[in-house]
């Protein structure tokens, strides 16, 4: 591919059709293969600029309380489970099959960590994000039924390439709650990819959605060919506290 046809190209991919149209015409410029060359250089830069504001713009569209990196976790820290998992996961083919990701365990394991660091990797290898807390998840589809909104809340939901539900267990729900988290998981069942955290395991989620026939159907679609991380172990914040008194008492 000749320089001119590589920046056709390139104002193809970033849409500049004036542009485009002037290096067709090639006697608009005085000296065309001048222009052509700083043209080329100028598109690239360009496009690297667009390239990383995007991945910017994805990771901050995702709504992450904090960012946080897998490479940031203390692998052999964690259960034998997922420090086989997680190198699995971070090649990310389970969102191109969608499939779910439930991480269950006790406070303080790296869970959160975990799927925040998944949903990172996601984000920069361009796809579409949403994380929230179960509670916060909740309180915006009350929100959005009674400012009629729910269908269009509904549309981008299910668009979603990776949806992280975090902290499911922590607080219970009410029927109108339980319902409305029941119906947007099944939106996305067995097309789109979920992550759900979980201080729960499935036989207690009962305790949460209070309906033993909605939380039936819900564990079994989430399931269906998931992969399930246990995630109980020693927590991560107990022995950074342990090692910080530890340090505290040293330097006395």
């Amino acid at each position: 591919m000749t320089m001119k046809e590589q920046v056709i190209q390139m104002c193809k991919d970033l849409r500049l059709p004036s542009i485009r149209k002037l290096v067709n015409e090639e006697t608009s410029f005085k000296h065309p293969e001048q222009a052509i060359k700083i043209l080329h250089q100028v598109l690239v830069q360009e496009k690297e600029d667009r390239f990383i504001r995007a991945k910017q713009n994805r990771i901050r569209a995702a709504n992450f309380p904090q960012k946080k990196l897998l490479e940031e976790l203390s692998l052999e820290a964690l259960p034998p489970q997922a420090q086989q998992k997680i190198p699995i996961l971070k090649q990310l083919d389970f969102i191109k099959k969608g499939q779910n990701v439930i991480l269950t365990g006790s406070p303080g394991t790296g869970k959160t960590h975990t799927a925040i660091g998944i949903g990172m990797e996601a984000c920069l290898a361009g796809y579409k994000v949403f994380f929230a807390t179960a509670p916060s998840l909740i309180n915006q589809l009350k929100e959005c039924r009674s400012d009629r909104t729910l269908r269009s809340f509904e549309l981008k939901f299910e668009k979603y390439d990776l949806v992280i539900i975090d902290e499911l267990g922590y607080i219970s729900f009410d029927k109108e709650g339980a319902e409305l988290l029941f119906t947007h998981l099944s939106l996305r069942a067995g097309r789109k990819s979920t992550i759900i955290t979980s201080n729960l395991p499935f036989t207690r989620w009962n305790e949460i959605f209070h309906d033993q026939v909605l939380t039936a159907a819900l564990t079994d679609r989430l399931t269906h060919k998931s992969h399930v991380l246990n995630m109980n172990g020693p927590s991560f914040r107990m022995r950074e506290t342990q090692e910080w008194l530890k340090n505290e008492s040293t330097d006395e």
